[in-house]
């Protein structure tokens, strides 16, 4: 009896144990709008990041800060890691997405380009990604995307027009960075689907620390004029920016095609003025409030099935 007992109590234990709960249809609608202010709030903090340290120290610092933190996180919660010719995948799309993105963003930035240029430059990221994808993913592009993505660089451009200042070394620093991000985006969505979301973004910034680390000691007197400034500029980078941040564009890739994902960044230049009144007083231009409207429209255009 008690030999029954024993077989019947794992099958009672299992029954007992809830499935697992899906995710509410609000927080998966949330996911976007989340995205889009954590990462246009990395354009605020890299201006001050900046005017504390060179640009490329801050950029080392926080791959290598934000790759201890994801590893950590990773291993914690048994993420498996990618292995082989996977491993191998991840790591390009790492150096692609952040140590050229960054590398170049954050150059461009220390060299005096406004936080609003580097954003409107990058809100060009979905025409590119939409190109890369038709190219080398197969995805179909319709003509409502196509007049999204024109309503939406419409917007990006009215968006940061008013803050124009041109530097063409910085100007094409900036491209190249777009340049890292679209091309990785692609790339990821090619070739690391099977790739965690925690493990393979942990890769990235692993792979990408020691790059900057040479870059740094290389090409820049590596010294800190403000710590506090920099310290927390670090800190928003590295927990909000490179974790948080990156975390929910891996899971949107897995989710969603690679071109929905990209008109997002539409929206980034709009939002970067907004945060930029909200928490440096800087005053929000008609032309800014203009294209924030038509990058949403441009978004709900270019991502609507």
């Amino acid at each position: 009896m008690q030999g029954s007992d024993s077989k019947l109590a794992p099958a009672e234990a299992a029954a007992e144990e809830p499935p697992a709960a899906a995710p509410p249809a609000w927080a998966n609608a949330a996911i976007p709008a989340v995205f889009v202010v954590l990462w246009s709030s990395a354009f605020i903090a890299a201006v001050l990041g900046t005017d504390a340290a060179p640009p490329l120290l801050l950029t080392f610092s926080r791959f290598a800060v934000a790759g201890v933190l994801l590893t950590v996180i990773a291993v914690v919660s048994r993420s498996p890691w990618p292995r082989g010719r996977l491993l191998l995948h991840v790591i390009v799309a790492g150096l692609l997405m952040q140590a050229v993105q960054f590398g170049a963003f954050y150059t461009a930035i220390g060299a005096g380009l406004p936080g609003g240029v580097v954003a409107l430059i990058q809100g060009f990221n979905p025409v590119l990604i939409a190109l890369l994808a038709g190219l080398f993913l197969g995805e179909k592009i319709t003509g409502r995307q196509w007049l999204g993505f024109v309503v939406g660089g419409a917007g990006v451009v009215l968006a940061v027009a008013g803050a124009l200042h041109f530097s063409v070394g910085a100007i094409v620093l900036s491209f190249v960075g777009l340049l890292g991000l679209s091309a990785g985006t692609v790339y990821q969505k090619r070739f690391t689907q099977g790739a965690d979301v925690r493990s393979s973004t942990a890769v990235h910034f692993i792979a990408s620390a020691p790059v900057m680390g040479i870059l740094t000691l290389t090409l820049e007197d590596p010294k800190v004029s403000d710590w506090g400034a920099f310290g927390g500029s670090l800190a928003w980078i590295v927990l909000v920016n490179s974790v948080g941040t990156f975390l929910l564009l891996n899971f949107m890739l897995k989710k969603q095609a690679a071109s929905r994902v990209g008109t997002l960044f539409f929206l980034t230049p709009a939002v970067t003025a907004l945060l930029a009144w909200l928490v440096i007083d800087q005053t929000l231009s008609p032309s800014a409030i203009t294209g924030l409207l038509l990058g949403g429209v441009g978004v709900l255009l270019a991502a609507r099935k």
